[in-house]
């Protein structure tokens, strides 16, 4: 970059940010940050955007593959993310099928070609250099948790390791097999991790909408109980009928060629069509649907679990497999399987409208999702036309894609769920360590204290940490106070809901999470070796705040999203113009956080934001689904149960199946109709579509064993809930949007925006722009990337780059040209590389200002025209 090092810079370098340093791994100019992923080798790859030198390459140790000239192309984002990676209950015995893979990458392939990154044993697998605790074994590793082993063959010789807790064990197509337990207490299973994940990108989200809560593990949430069966011989009677049953007759509507019967154990229906057989749904006959509602939850469940079970070698000899032990002479209700109990999961997914909270029961297949974090809070992102790249995923075809990096080494959380004793354990983990940065915490005093820990029951829920950071207080006489997470601090009177600490990043304190990402995704990509791994983000999914009104706090109601929603650009973009949050634990009740929820940290007009917004969705063709946090309608409590969701759910669907033209017109999104109420035509075509119970069947099914009363019919439509909040909620946020917009006409951004924006806002505030409403399909053309890439707004911010650009690079030649003629400088210059410098300095010059370049700029944000002369 021509930036000395730290160490090595000039006091005036230091002060001004002209340097770099290896501890911080920043480019401080008040603009530069890096975006960093893991190349096959686990090389560390960094795109470095630097808006004091406007230049940015790509570092592979000693080669420079890649440059290009990123000054303006950059977007700050307020925005949370992590990368999902499916998890799967694979029981007690694993081997991958292989005979169905296509283009397997072979164990051979690692011996020969990752022997810099890889020590292998002579016993046939392989350790990692930089992570021991990652092993890399061959493709037809045979998995055995009891006896806790790992087999496979080689070359007619047998091979045998021990299997381990805290070890991943990793194939060569990047499926990832641990021993894991799911629940602290839980039995330990044979965890599997597929190699590709979903990086969801949660941007523009109000307070309290599950920014920091997308990334984090929602096996916090889980429960463990026993399976429970009625009276076991009964019970598997009536399994058995079932499973005679003939299911070909169970459609409304008979296929002109019929299907044949699939028998619920056979190896062609998975567990997934086994919970569909089992879950009411449209396509289904009424006589089916009745029939399904008749059969016990209890006898669903075990069906699940005998087929999750079942081999194909038992044949018809299932029932001798399980058993119940006998209790006082009579038949116990707790299932075992192989003479071992039986474990059900279960998660919390908000509270009922009677307070009490809902459970359900989970999957027997279910592994949460292991993920990474990629942002909380402060984003630097970009936008990258796909053909330039390699080796990215072939399941999307987007013209674009953005990459994604957390500008924060430490990130602001607010730890809600503390407050339940033992159940954050990340929270409880990161508030019991040493040089804590906490803030809203209660001091308690030695008394206090003593009190906690005389509290047995109250203690024991504690995790580890926090009873060790007690325990140990307790034996010393300094210091005077101590916070435990918690007990929040005491303000009028009552806890304030507003506890916060500095939490140091996850992927951080854990690198080897994104070093497995990458390299994972790398092998199942089969991308070649020292190339880099790309992990662009894959889905947005912003969020936004529920709640009833609170007429005590003069608080007005803001619940009118379901669950889930999709908004067409239009719609979506006018929420994130006035991102109106509900009432949270952030926040003192409703109003609007700022253009994009970037408020309280922008000193500029809302206009370069939004135009850099609204270009990065239409470049890329990315969709936004919004998630509820807090409430759904005025009843259901969710707090952040359903943020925790959403990242389970996306993981696990197909790429087409999150493409909104496809739920639309297969029924599993739709949109919502108006409202009529008091004689007034409520319109609510500003919420776009939401899901309908076929989405919940079809989707969370995937999660849940019985889904169909994980969402309910009126969560699904709030206004069933309560009409006169509904439609005080629409009119709160339709009233809040045209104000903001309003503010947007008189404070100099309408004049800034783009035009496509300026339709909108004009719209907003008074109905129509130049004739046309928000349908008009003319005006919805505006947003389309065929029309924004033809037009004239779009054509300049590429030139002003250009022409930014140039200025810059004359700039920097200047400047070493300057420097060049000093004297008594000369053996100073070479020291420096000053010549060399100056010669790519003299080639970059001649590449920004060719025709050629503004072909390259094409499909990038370019640069905002402000501040240019007109």
């Amino acid at each position: 970059l021509g930036l000395p090092h730290y160490d090595n810079a000039t006091e005036r370098q230091r002060k001004e940010g002209m340097c770099w340093s290896d501890e911080s791994e920043k480019y401080n100019d008040g603009g530069a940050f890096k975006i960093s992923s893991r190349d096959a080798q686990g090389t560390v790859v960094t795109l470095i955007a630097d808006n004091y030198f406007g230049y940015c390459k790509k570092e592979v140790k000693t080669q420079i593959s890649y440059s290009a000239n990123l000054y303006g192309l950059c977007e700050e984002e307020h925005a949370g993310g992590a990368i999902a990676f499916p998890s799967y209950d694979l029981g007690e015995e694993f081997q991958d099928d292989i005979s169905k893979q296509e283009n397997i990458t072979p164990f051979s392939r690692l011996l020969s070609e990752y022997r810099d990154i890889i020590d292998f044993q002579m016993d046939g697998y392989g350790i990692d250099r930089r992570f021991p605790e990652i092993i890399y074994v061959p493709e037809d590793a045979y998995f055995k948790l009891r006896g806790q082993t790992i087999s496979w063959q080689e070359k007619g010789r047998d091979y045998e390791i021990k299997l381990l807790p805290g070890k991943h064990y990793v194939l060569p197509n990047g499926f990832k097999v641990e021993m894991k337990k799911h629940v602290q207490g839980s039995d330990w299973r044979l965890v599997g991790t597929l190699a590709e994940g979903t990086l969801c990108h949660k941007p523009c989200t109000v307070s309290g909408g599950g920014k920091s809560e997308i990334s984090k593990s929602i096996q916090d949430a889980m429960i463990v109980g026993p399976v429970i069966v009625a009276d076991m011989h009964d019970d598997f009677d009536l399994v058995d009928e079932i499973f005679q049953k003939d299911f070909t007759d169970r459609w409304k509507k008979p296929f002109e060629k019929p299907r044949p019967n699939r028998h619920i154990l056979s190896p062609e229906r998975s567990l997934g069509s086994v919970i569909k057989l089992f879950t009411p749904a449209g396509d289904y006959s009424n006589a089916y649907n009745t029939w399904i509602e008749t059969i016990p939850q209890r006898i669903k469940d075990l069906i699940y679990f005998i087929k999750r079970q079942y081999k194909v070698d038992w044949g018809e000899e299932w029932r001798e497999h399980f058993s119940v032990d006998r209790v006082n002479g009579v038949a116990g209700n707790e299932l075992k399987f192989e003479d071992q109990k039986l474990e059900a999961y279960y998660l919390r997914v908000g509270r009922d409208i009677d307070k009490s909270r809902r459970i359900f029961q989970l999957r027997s297949d279910f592994g949460a999702a292991q993920k990474v974090q990629f942002e909380d809070d402060i984003t630097a992102s970009i936008v990258v036309n796909s053909p330039d790249l390699e080796h990215l995923n072939p399941d999307y075809n987007q013209p674009g894609i953005k990459f994604v990096k957390n500008c924060e080494a430490r990130l602001f959380q607010r730890p809600d769920d503390c407050v339940h004793k033992g159940y954050d354990q990340q929270g409880e983990a990161d508030l019991s360590s040493p040089d804590s940065f906490i803030s809203n915490f209660e001091p308690l005093t030695r008394n206090e204290i003593v009190n906690i820990k005389q509290d047995t029951i109250g203690f024991e829920r504690y995790t580890e940490p926090v009873q060790d950071l007690i325990n140990n207080y307790l034996e010393k006489v300094k210091p005077r106070y101590l916070v435990v997470p918690s007990d929040s601090r005491i303000v009028d009177g009552k806890p304030t809901k507003n506890p916060r600490y500095l939490q140091t990043r996850p992927d951080l304190v854990h690198p080897e999470q994104a070093y497995l990402a990458a390299l994972r995704t790398g092998f199942h990509r089969q991308v070649p070796y020292g190339k880099p791994v790309h992990l662009p983000v894959n889905a947005v999914l912003p969020g936004r705040r529920n709640n009833p009104a609170d007429k005590a706090n003069n608080v007005p109601p803001l619940a009118v999203y379901s669950p889930i929603h999709y908004q067409d650009l239009p719609e979506l973009f006018v929420d994130f113009i006035a991102s109106v949050t509900g009432k949270s634990p952030s926040t003192t009740g409703f109003g609007s956080e700022g253009a994009l929820t970037k408020g309280p940290f922008n000193m500029l007009l809302p206009a370069a934001d939004l135009n850099n917004a609204l270009l990065s969705y239409i470049l890329t063709g990315y969709h936004g689904f919004s998630s509820a946090a807090g409430f759904v309608g005025p009843k259901y409590r969710v707090d952040h149960d359903i943020s925790l969701l959403i990242p389970e759910i996306w993981c696990r669907m197909q790429v087409k199946e999150r493409q909104p033209e496809y739920l639309i017109s297969e029924g599993y999104m739709e949109k919502i109709a108006d409202v009529e109420f008091l004689g007034r035509t409520i319109s609510t075509s500003l919420l776009g579509y939401r899901i309908t119970r076929k989405f919940v069947h079809h989707f969370f099914g995937r999660i849940f064993s019985n889904p169909h009363d994980v969402i309910t019919d009126d969560m699904l439509a709030p206004e069933v809930q309560d009409l006169e909040a509904f439609v005080a909620s629409i009119d709160n946020l339709s009233l809040t949007q045209k104000r903001v917009a309003e503010g947007f006409m008189t404070d100099g951004t309408y004049e800034q925006l783009c035009p496509p924006l300026q339709g909108l806002v004009k719209i907003m505030v008074e109905g129509s722009y130049n004739g046309m409403d928000r349908s008009d399909p003319e005006f919805r053309k505006l947003f389309t990337r065929e029309n924004v890439l033809s037009s004239t707004w779009y054509q300049k911010r590429l030139k002003v780059k250009q022409e930014r650009d140039i200025a810059l690079w004359k700039k920097h030649i200047d400047y070493l040209q300057h420097f060049l003629l000093k004297k008594n400088y000369s053996e100073t210059s070479n020291k420096l590389g000053i010549p060399t410098k100056l010669k790519k300095a003299q080639s970059q010059l001649e590449e920004v200002t060719s025709s050629n370049y503004l072909k390259q700029l094409k499909g990038t944000l370019g640069a905002d025209p402000l501040g240019t002369d007109e």
